[in-house]
C-alpha cells in the first residue's frame, strides 16, 4: 500500500457535541466478545469476504485485526490502524508473533487515519466513532481511501457520545454531511449496539461547504 499524500485541507467545522474521551485500547475481554459470537456476527453483517482489504481503525489491542486476518486470508490484506503509539507498538507486536503476514500496522492521527488512496472494500470503526474530536475532518479524509464500491462499518452504542456511544441520527447527520449515504443499520446486542453502513457518493463536499450537525 502507498502511503496517502498530506495535504492542508480546511478548515473544517467543528462538532457540536461532545467528544468522549479514550479510556483504553480494548472494549471488552476477547473471551467475553467471542462467547457472544461478536467478530463473526460483525464480519458477516459487514459483508467481509476472503481476498478483501479492511482498515480496522482504532485497533487497539487488535481483536478485529486478528480475526478480520483469518476471515480475508492470505490473498485478502488488513491495515490495523490507531492513533497512540504504545498502543500501534504492542499491537504491531502481536502481528508479528502470530506471523499475520496479512497485516500491517499504522501510527494514524486524531483527524487522519492516513489511509492509502482506493484501497479498501471496508473500513471498520468499532466502538471508537464517538472519540473522534474531529468526525468531519475525519470521514472527508476517509473518502478517498475506499474502493467504488467500498463501505464504511460503524459499531456504537445508542447513547450520548460523552457517554462513549453516538445516537444514530446524529451519525447519520454526520456522515451525509461529508457526502455519505447510509445503506442499513441493525441492531448489534452482542456489540453493545448497532451496525451501522455507509457508502460514499457523489462528489467529496468543499471543507468550508460541510455544516456540522447539532447534538439533540
Amino acid at each position: 500500500m502507498v502511503a496517502p499524500k498530506h495535504d492542508d485541507a480546511g478548515p473544517f467545522p467543528a462538532p457540536d457535541r461532545p467528544v468522549a474521551h479514550i479510556v483504553s485500547p480494548r472494549w471488552s475481554t476477547e473471551e467475553a466478545r467471542d462467547r457472544l459470537n461478536e467478530a463473526k456476527t460483525v464480519m458477516d453483517k459487514a459483508g467481509i469476504k476472503p481476498g478483501m482489504t479492511v482498515a480496522d481503525i482504532g485497533a487497539g489491542e487488535g481483536y478485529y485485526t486478528i480475526r478480520l486476518a483469518a476471515r480475508v486470508g492470505k490473498d485478502g490484506r488488513v491495515l490495523a490502524e490507531d492513533i497512540v503509539p504504545d498502543v500501534r507498538d504492542a499491537l504491531a507486536e502481536r502481528v508479528a508473533h502470530d506471523r499475520l503476514d496479512n497485516v500491517s500496522v499504522r501510527l494514524g492521527e486524531p483527524a487522519d487515519p492516513k489511509l492509502p488512496d482506493a484501497s479498501f472494500d471496508r473500513v471498520l470503526m468499532v466502538h471508537m466513532y464517538h472519540e473522534i474530536a474531529q468526525p468531519y475532518e475525519f470521514l472527508w479524509r476517509v473518502r478517498p481511501a475506499l474502493k467504488a464500491s467500498g463501505e464504511v462499518i460503524v459499531v456504537d452504542a445508542n447513547r450520548p457520545t460523552q457517554n462513549h456511544g453516538t445516537p444514530p441520527a446524529l451519525l447519520d447527520c454526520e456522515f451525509a454531511a461529508v457526502g455519505y449515504q447510509l445503506v442499513s443499520r441493525e441492531d448489534m446486542p452482542s456489540a453493545g449496539g448497532y451496525l451501522a453502513t455507509f457508502r460514499a457518493v457523489g462528489r467529496r463536499p468543499d471543507p468550508g461547504a460541510i455544516k456540522a450537525c447539532r447534538a439533540r
